[in-house]
Parts: C-alpha cells; structure tokens; sequence
C-alpha cells in the first residue's frame, strides 16, 4: 500500500463517520499530513457546520500551532469545494493555511464545484493528486451524486423474506422472520439513510416505529424521515407510533400512485437516500 492510499483510507474512515448525517451535503474526511506524521483530521457533520478540511485543519492547528502545518499534505475524500454557500470555500482555506500538496480521491459531481479546484491550487503553487481510493470514495457518496446527476435520491429497497418466499409468519406464531442480528443490521442501515419508506399496509397491521434505536448510532443526528404511501390516509391508525412518537413531526404521508413525484419531494426536506 502507497503512502497516499494508506492515508486515504484514513480520511475514509472520517468519512464514514458522516454517512447518514450530512444531506444535504456528501459526508467528506480528511487527514493532515507531515513528515509521515499525522497532525489532524476531521470529518463534515452536518449540513452548515465547517466541512471535513477545516476541522482537520482547526485541529492541526490547536495540536500543532498554524506555523507548523505549513508545506503538509492533506488528504480528502472529494474534490474540495471552490465556492461560498454556508461556509467559505474550502480551496481558499488551504491556500491560507499554506498547505503544499492536496491529494483528494474523487472529482465532485456538483457542477458548481467539479473541477474546479485543481486550477484554484494549482495557481497557488499547490500541488494537486487525484484518484487516489476513488472507487472507495464513489461508493461512499453514491446517493450525493445520484441526487446531483439525476434530481432523485438514491434508494435501497430492504425486505425480509422467508425460505418459502413469504413476509410474514403465520398466525399464532412469533411476529419476527428475522434473527437478532439481522434486526441489528436493519438498526446500522437506518443510521446510514436520511428517510424509511413503507406502505400504509404496513402501517396498519405492524404499526412500525421505523427509527433507529441504537443509542450509539443516533448520537449527533435527528431520527430519519418516515414516508408512508398510501391512497387512504383517513383509515391509518392514529395511535401508531409513526403519529405519536418525539418524531412524529417527521412523518409524511404521500400518495400511492406518484411514487416519482413522492422521491422528488423528498429532496425538498433534505433526503438523499431512503
């Protein structure tokens, strides 16, 4: 393994950190670099907070002094960002902080960003890689690019389903088709997504609560949307969990028969993977 992909891997692992949290940003890491030595990383927690090169950045700095982090390497999971929304452009703050290479692992697919930032450094004197890792960064940002390159957000369609193909046991017997590790490996899912979608079927007759129930996997974020789609919203019942829960200001109901248009109306409260 190369210095820059054993690094890279570190600034993934950052990354992932941010899975489930950011929408509408992509979770992005970063790792500060000098003489084999690591002086900082971070990782972008949400939407409007600093993105992953300035909390690596701020601490390399705090560990470090600014002086120090001066002609380091810093790596980056995505193409850093050239231009002002919520937060200054990262592309400036690295040139700032004196930062001589910046190797990043995949070009960003926000056609206000991509491509843009080998020129900005570059013309800084900065020495620019990329590609390093890039299929691993890709996988980890496919619902932000799906979103930027097709307006829709990406789905994972998730179900249970016994040997003799059915969804349900039958009466009288456990409510669970599922062992305990396969319920825990829905729990680590619902961390990663920012909405659940299910039928008004389903609401009905398993009155579902659909959040995340790990303490440890909510920690730092809000519970994820939940989409029920149905045609008789009237017959759903009141009492479920989805309408009377600390969340329940989180659950919208939309129709059956435009499922397209329910997908799009999504991305207005923020939803890049359901």
């Amino acid at each position: 393994m190369s210095n820059d992909t054993h690094w890279m891997q570190i600034a993934l692992e950052e990354a992932r950190k941010g899975v489930g949290r950011t929408a509408p940003n992509p979770p992005v890491g970063a790792v500060i670099v000098k003489d084999g030595n690591m002086l900082g990383k971070g990782w972008h927690r949400a939407a409007g907070l600093p993105h992953a090169e300035r909390e690596a950045l701020a601490e390399a700095f705090q560990k470090h002094g600014k002086e120090f982090v001066r002609d380091s390497t810093i790596y980056i999971t995505l193409e850093p960002c050239s231009t002002h929304g919520r937060t200054p452009p990262c592309t400036q703050g690295l040139i700032d902080a004196g930062i001589s290479r910046v190797v990043y692992a995949c070009v960003d697919r926000n056609p206000d960003h991509s491509g843009r930032a080998d020129a900005f450094l570059t013309a800084a004197g900065i020495e620019v890689v990329s590609g390093i890792c890039r299929d691993d960064a890709e996988r980890l940002l496919r619902p932000f690019f799906k979103v930027r390159e097709t307006g829709m957000p990406w789905v994972i369609w998730k179900t249970a389903m016994s040997l003799d193909g059915r969804i349900t046991r039958p009466a009288g017997e456990s409510q669970w088709l599922t062992s305990e590790l396969a319920r825990a490996d829905v729990q680590k899912l619902r961390s990663t997504v920012d909405a659940i979608i299910t039928s008004g079927e389903t609401v009905r007759y398993d009155k579902p609560a659909l959040t995340i129930r790990v303490p440890e996997l909510l920690e730092g974020r809000e519970q994820p949307w939940r989409v029920v789609v149905t045609d008789y919203p009237e017959s759903l019942p009141h009492d479920a969990p989805l309408f009377t829960d600390e969340s329940k200001g989180r659950t919208l109901i939309r129709p059956r028969e435009n499922l397209p248009q329910t997908l799009k109306i999504c991305l207005e409260i923020k939803v890049c993977s359901l």
